[in-house]
């Protein structure tokens, strides 16, 4: 999954950032809300994990402005500002879940993982295409039951493919959910991924169909 980190502060945003990313995630970091606000609309993300109290543009402002243009990025409020109040009114702005700070790694990792597979929608997270299944808090992937071991782009670009279901990706948003701003993927680096992709599924009855013009889809038989 792609997410932004909002986050001011240098060494907080660096441990997100380093958690994030050892969990499989392609992280950006944004350290004010007008470069947070400009790239929340200029970008798409899974999950922005959105401090509050930033120099510019207040965090509160930003989710405001996110919901204003209906998007439905997931967004965990991870604050130092612990009021009832507070709460009540990142929740009511359109937050999906509200973490105060100092917290426990374990708690932040968990809600993470929560809103995740709230986002994809599947039972316990665990989205299956034919004898595929893919556990989207763990990101495994098995074949008949047998796990499914991958390098880190295949794996990143399966589980965009899985996460959208039955529906068309164009190859810039492939690109798009697996990159961020320091590791970016470009369209051909796509192709070539999912050529390799194709022939590890393939010979289960697992078909990744490309479209042209359009992008590709992922099919059971």
């Amino acid at each position: 999954m792609r997410i932004l980190v909002v986050e001011d502060n240098p060494e907080l945003a660096a441990t997100l950032e380093q958690l994030l990313r050892a969990d499989g995630h392609a992280v950006d970091i944004a350290t004010d809300g007008e470069g947070a606000d400009a790239v929340l609309s200029a970008e798409t993300f899974d999950l922005a994990v959105l401090d509050l109290g930033l120099p510019g543009l207040d965090g509160l402002e930003v989710l405001k402005r996110l919901r204003r243009r209906r998007d439905d990025t997931a967004v965990l409020v991870l604050t130092a500002r612990g009021a009832l109040d507070d709460r009540v009114r990142g929740l009511d702005l359109g937050a999906d879940d509200y973490l105060t700070k100092p917290f426990d790694i374990a708690e932040f990792e968990a809600r993470v993982r929560a809103l995740l597979r709230r986002r994809v929608g599947a039972q316990g997270g665990v989205v299956a295409v034919g004898p595929l299944t893919f556990d989207v808090a763990s990101r495994r992937a098995t074949l008949h039951g047998a796990a499914l071991d991958l390098p880190r782009r295949e794996l990143d670009l399966l589980e965009a493919l899985v996460v959208r279901g039955e529906r068309v990706v164009t190859k810039q948003e492939l690109a798009d959910a697996v990159s961020s701003f320091g590791d970016p993927l470009t369209e051909s680096a796509v192709e070539l991924y999912m050529s390799r992709l194709r022939r590890k599924l393939e010979p289960a009855g697992i078909r990744i169909r490309s479209l042209r013009g359009l992008g590709y889809v992922l099919e059971a038989g």
